[in-house]
Protein backbone atom coordinates (compact mmCIF):
# COMPACT_ATOMS: atom_id res chain seq x y z
CA UNK A 1 0.00 0.00 0.00
CA UNK A 2 2.76 2.32 0.80
CA UNK A 3 4.12 1.88 -3.00
CA UNK A 4 0.96 2.79 -4.61
CA UNK A 5 1.03 6.09 -2.24
CA UNK A 6 4.44 6.82 -3.71
CA UNK A 7 3.70 6.15 -7.18
CA UNK A 8 0.75 8.49 -7.06
CA UNK A 9 2.27 11.68 -4.76
CA UNK A 10 3.83 12.73 -8.32
CA UNK A 11 0.43 12.45 -10.16
CA UNK A 12 -1.21 13.86 -7.99
CA UNK A 13 1.46 16.87 -7.61
CA UNK A 14 0.98 17.03 -11.55
CA UNK A 15 -2.54 17.79 -11.27
CA UNK A 16 -2.27 20.05 -8.43
CA UNK A 17 0.41 22.08 -10.53
CA UNK A 18 -2.12 22.27 -13.72
CA UNK A 19 -5.10 23.87 -10.91
CA UNK A 20 -3.14 26.99 -10.60
CA UNK A 21 -4.89 30.73 -10.62
CA UNK A 22 -2.95 33.90 -9.59
CA UNK A 23 -3.42 34.85 -5.76
CA UNK A 24 -7.20 35.56 -4.92
CA UNK A 25 -8.50 34.27 -7.93
CA UNK A 26 -10.90 31.18 -7.68
CA UNK A 27 -9.58 28.94 -11.16
CA UNK A 28 -12.90 27.12 -11.36
CA UNK A 29 -14.72 30.62 -11.69
CA UNK A 30 -11.61 32.20 -14.00
CA UNK A 31 -11.53 28.83 -16.37
CA UNK A 32 -15.48 29.48 -16.69
CA UNK A 33 -15.48 32.79 -17.98
CA UNK A 34 -12.11 32.08 -20.04
CA UNK A 35 -14.21 28.45 -21.60
CA UNK A 36 -17.46 30.59 -22.30
CA UNK A 37 -15.65 33.60 -24.01
CA UNK A 38 -12.83 31.81 -26.12
CA UNK A 39 -13.09 28.16 -24.86
CA UNK A 40 -12.51 25.85 -27.78
CA UNK A 41 -9.95 22.29 -27.54
CA UNK A 42 -7.38 24.53 -29.90
CA UNK A 43 -7.46 27.78 -27.51
CA UNK A 44 -4.38 28.07 -25.45
CA UNK A 45 -4.57 31.61 -22.36
CA UNK A 46 -1.61 32.06 -20.44
CA UNK A 47 -1.40 34.58 -17.46
CA UNK A 48 2.25 35.67 -16.98
CA UNK A 49 3.46 38.11 -14.39
CA UNK A 50 4.87 40.94 -15.97
CA UNK A 51 8.33 41.68 -16.43
CA UNK A 52 9.25 37.81 -15.21
CA UNK A 53 7.36 35.88 -17.32
CA UNK A 54 6.26 33.39 -14.93
CA UNK A 55 3.05 31.58 -16.18
CA UNK A 56 0.67 31.63 -13.24
CA UNK A 57 -2.39 30.33 -15.09
CA UNK A 58 -3.13 28.22 -18.45
CA UNK A 59 -6.23 27.47 -20.29
CA UNK A 60 -5.79 24.87 -22.34
CA UNK A 61 -3.25 21.48 -23.04
CA UNK A 62 0.59 22.04 -22.46
CA UNK A 63 0.64 20.62 -26.22
CA UNK A 64 -1.81 23.50 -27.58
CA UNK A 65 0.29 26.20 -25.68
CA UNK A 66 3.85 24.95 -26.78
CA UNK A 67 2.89 23.87 -30.37
CA UNK A 68 4.57 26.23 -33.00
CA UNK A 69 1.84 28.26 -35.31
CA UNK A 70 2.42 30.81 -38.41
CA UNK A 71 2.77 34.28 -36.23
CA UNK A 72 1.11 36.37 -38.56
CA UNK A 73 3.47 39.11 -38.29
CA UNK A 74 7.23 39.39 -38.16
CA UNK A 75 8.56 35.49 -36.71
CA UNK A 76 8.17 32.65 -39.02
CA UNK A 77 6.02 31.04 -35.99
CA UNK A 78 5.36 31.27 -32.70
CA UNK A 79 3.92 29.06 -29.93
CA UNK A 80 1.24 30.34 -27.43
CA UNK A 81 4.23 30.22 -24.18
CA UNK A 82 6.67 32.16 -26.49
CA UNK A 83 4.31 35.26 -27.31
CA UNK A 84 3.47 34.86 -23.45
CA UNK A 85 7.42 36.14 -22.42
CA UNK A 86 6.65 38.88 -25.27
CA UNK A 87 3.27 40.08 -23.22
CA UNK A 88 5.36 40.24 -20.18
CA UNK A 89 7.97 41.92 -21.74
CA UNK A 90 5.09 44.27 -22.55
CA UNK A 91 3.76 43.82 -26.33
CA UNK A 92 0.38 43.40 -27.53
CA UNK A 93 -1.02 41.91 -30.55
CA UNK A 94 -4.11 41.04 -31.86
CA UNK A 95 -3.64 39.19 -35.52
CA UNK A 96 -5.05 36.18 -37.74
CA UNK A 97 -3.62 34.90 -40.31
CA UNK A 98 -4.50 31.45 -42.98
CA UNK A 99 -2.74 28.83 -41.45
CA UNK A 100 -2.77 24.45 -42.76
CA UNK A 101 -1.07 23.07 -45.69
CA UNK A 102 -3.74 24.60 -48.10
CA UNK A 103 -5.13 27.59 -45.46
CA UNK A 104 -7.79 26.04 -44.40
CA UNK A 105 -7.93 26.39 -40.51
CA UNK A 106 -7.05 30.35 -39.54
CA UNK A 107 -4.56 31.24 -36.37
CA UNK A 108 -5.34 34.31 -34.39
CA UNK A 109 -3.28 35.57 -31.47
CA UNK A 110 -3.93 38.13 -28.89
CA UNK A 111 -2.02 39.71 -26.23
CA UNK A 112 -1.23 42.31 -24.03
CA UNK A 113 -1.83 43.82 -20.29
CA UNK A 114 -4.28 41.67 -18.17
CA UNK A 115 -7.34 43.94 -16.53
CA UNK A 116 -6.52 44.61 -12.55
CA UNK A 117 -10.04 44.95 -10.15
CA UNK A 118 -9.70 46.82 -7.08
CA UNK A 119 -8.29 44.85 -4.05
CA UNK A 120 -7.04 42.46 -6.81
CA UNK A 121 -3.97 40.18 -4.60
CA UNK A 122 -1.69 39.26 -7.17
CA UNK A 123 0.50 41.11 -9.08
CA UNK A 124 1.23 43.07 -12.95
CA UNK A 125 0.34 40.74 -15.15
CA UNK A 126 -0.62 40.11 -18.87
CA UNK A 127 -1.89 37.77 -20.87
CA UNK A 128 -1.32 35.52 -23.61
CA UNK A 129 -4.05 33.25 -26.22
CA UNK A 130 -3.99 31.48 -29.24
CA UNK A 131 -6.51 30.36 -31.25
CA UNK A 132 -6.55 27.57 -34.23
CA UNK A 133 -8.74 26.11 -36.59
CA UNK A 134 -11.18 26.57 -39.29
CA UNK A 135 -13.82 28.88 -36.91
CA UNK A 136 -11.45 31.12 -35.46
CA UNK A 137 -12.35 34.52 -34.17
CA UNK A 138 -10.23 37.53 -35.37
CA UNK A 139 -7.23 38.54 -32.67
CA UNK A 140 -9.19 41.69 -31.86
CA UNK A 141 -12.45 40.11 -31.57
CA UNK A 142 -10.09 37.64 -28.43
CA UNK A 143 -8.54 40.39 -27.04
CA UNK A 144 -12.19 42.30 -26.60
CA UNK A 145 -13.51 38.97 -25.15
CA UNK A 146 -10.79 37.61 -23.16
CA UNK A 147 -10.55 40.53 -20.81
CA UNK A 148 -14.01 40.65 -20.13
CA UNK A 149 -14.01 37.00 -19.30
CA UNK A 150 -10.94 38.00 -17.01
CA UNK A 151 -12.51 40.51 -15.54
CA UNK A 152 -15.62 37.89 -14.61
CA UNK A 153 -13.35 35.35 -13.51
CA UNK A 154 -12.23 37.74 -10.81
CA UNK A 155 -8.90 38.80 -12.16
Amino acid sequence: MTRALYLTLPVLALLAACEQAPKGVDVNKLDAAVGEAVGDPNTCVLLVTKGGGDVVYRYGTHANCRRPLPSCQGEASLSAEALGKLAAAGETRTVSCDSGPNGENRVAWASGPAPKSAGAKHGDLAYAALMEGPGVLPGREIAIRLEAALVKGGL
